[in-house]
């Protein structure tokens, strides 16, 4: 049921209560910064949109009709309520100021977020900032719950309940040991098809990277494959070692490659039309971030274009 109009009047409703206390609607509207004339229109107007009678005015002051008694009883009531209201809405903006929840994926929070975190605290040195970690599936889940007020991922696809901005990209590298027996063709390109048949190390689902590699392939073959032989690893460090050790073709950021493949413990794989380029995208729930979080991704965006 909805309330009321009139209940929207909260300013009349507390000049009431200033009457009540004062037994004078000239020392009530004093106390409220107005002239006499306006408090009395305001009572008045007050009057009729409630439909009965609040005051009586003699020379000696202003008494309460019995409907007045009831309804400064009950105002009171509202009166505080909307001033609790008021009041943790106050606090919760100043808490909003003084800190910044981030939730972020692992190769943006590896890689990237230190530096922006660490930019963004030069001009914040009290700031409060926490720093999550998990795959996109749950940064996303941190951003709609409110547990984070901004949430990085490397995912594809955006939920269409979040607000996105996209501050840079990432590439995916397919890497494989030294002494894999594809690295002797690493000087050339392979076919999606000869990927399909190889244990794959992929992250687990949920994984921003894992969802980009498999829509890759997806696109490259035209179809979705089965890959019976992909292996399902829960972090970037695990999917390393075990391309290292010649488990198979590793699916990482070529940020995470990068150190390997220079020191020749990796090789990196060439695969004919697998687009592997990926969008890092700044995510936040509400049409805005806060303050803090729209400065943070003002930072991400300008260290990714340098």
């Amino acid at each position: 049921m909805p309330l009321p109009s009139w209940i929207s009047d909260l300013p009349a409703l507390d000049l009431l209560l200033s009457v009540a206390e004062t037994g004078s609607v000239g020392r009530a509207a004093q106390a409220h910064g107005i002239t006499q004339p306006s408090a009395s229109a305001r009572l008045a107007k007050l009057e009729r949109r409630l439909g009965v009678p609040l005051l009586v005015r003699s020379r000696r002051g202003s008494l309460l009709t019995p409907a007045g008694e009831a309804v400064v009883a009950w105002s009171r009531i509202v009166i505080d309520s909307a001033q609790t209201l008021a009041d943790g809405v106050l606090a919760l903006r100043a808490d909003r100021q003084a800190r910044l929840r981030v939730s972020a994926s692992l190769t943006v929070a590896e890689y990237l977020l230190p530096a922006w975190l660490l930019s963004l605290r030069r001009t914040h040195p009290e700031l409060a900032i926490s720093a999550g970690v998990a795959n996109s599936h749950g940064v996303v889940e941190a951003v709609r719950s409110g547990a984070a007020d901004l949430g990085f991922v490397e995912s594809p696809d955006i939920p269409a309940d979040l607000t996105a901005r996209i501050v840079g990209d990432d590439r995916l590298a397919l890497v494989v040991a030294a002494g894999y027996p594809l690295a002797a063709h690493a000087w050339r390109a392979l076919r999606p098809t000869d990927l399909a048949d190889q244990p794959l190390l992929l992250r687990e689902p949920g994984s921003g990277t894992r969802d980009t590699f498999l829509t890759a392939i997806e696109h490259a073959l035209g179809f979705a494959p089965s890959l019976p032989h992909a292996i399902s690893l829960g972090s970037t460090t695990t999917i390393l070692s075990t391309a290292r050790a010649g488990g198979g073709i590793g699916v990482i950021s070529a940020r995470a490659a990068a150190p390997a493949v220079a020191a020749g413990e990796l090789v990196e794989l060439r695969v004919e039309g697998l687009l592997l380029t990926r969008p890092l995208h700044a995510l936040w729930l509400g049409r805005t971030p806060t303050d803090l979080g729209a400065e943070l991704v003002t930072i991400a965006a300008a260290a990714s274009a340098d």
